[in-house]
């Protein structure tokens, strides 16, 4: 398992890549953090796109997790697809990332996800991603 706060687990991607659950808001939506490191750089001085696509996915999961356990479902996550908006450049510093659940339905939901660096209002990117929602494994 991945780090944990509150019962939040990450993936090992997430803490290969630096991420941790840097403090939960609003009811139990986890917000979730990258420092800036070589392993995410792109550029001289920048974040690689991907490093900022993979903690937007991470921040998505974590906000779709946290309102299926409120709701008491074991649905699994799958991820249908991803749409991303590089909105600046992240540069070196901590970016943070919150997702916020649009719809959880039956068989769908949609999320969308900001992350910052700073100041809350000044966004480094933002995403929708779509996922499947599949009933539990029976073992």
């Amino acid at each position: 398992m991945g780090q944990t706060m509150n019962g939040f687990h990450l993936p090992p991607y997430a803490r290969t890549m630096g991420m941790e659950v840097d403090h939960v808001e609003d009811g139990g939506v986890p917000v979730i953090a990258m420092d800036f490191a070589g392993r995410v750089q792109g550029r001289p001085g920048f974040l690689h796109g991907g490093a900022i696509g993979g903690l937007l996915e991470m921040a998505a999961h974590a906000a779709l997790r946290a309102e299926l356990d409120r709701q008491g479902s074991a649905f699994r996550i799958k991820p249908i697809n991803i749409s991303i908006e590089y909105l600046r450049g992240g540069v070196e510093e901590r970016t943070f990332a919150r997702g916020e659940v649009i719809r959880a339905g039956r068989r769908v939901a949609n999320v969308r996800v900001e992350a910052w660096q700073g100041d809350r209002t000044r966004l480094v990117a933002s995403s929708w991603m779509n996922f499947l929602l599949a009933p539990p494994k029976e073992n």
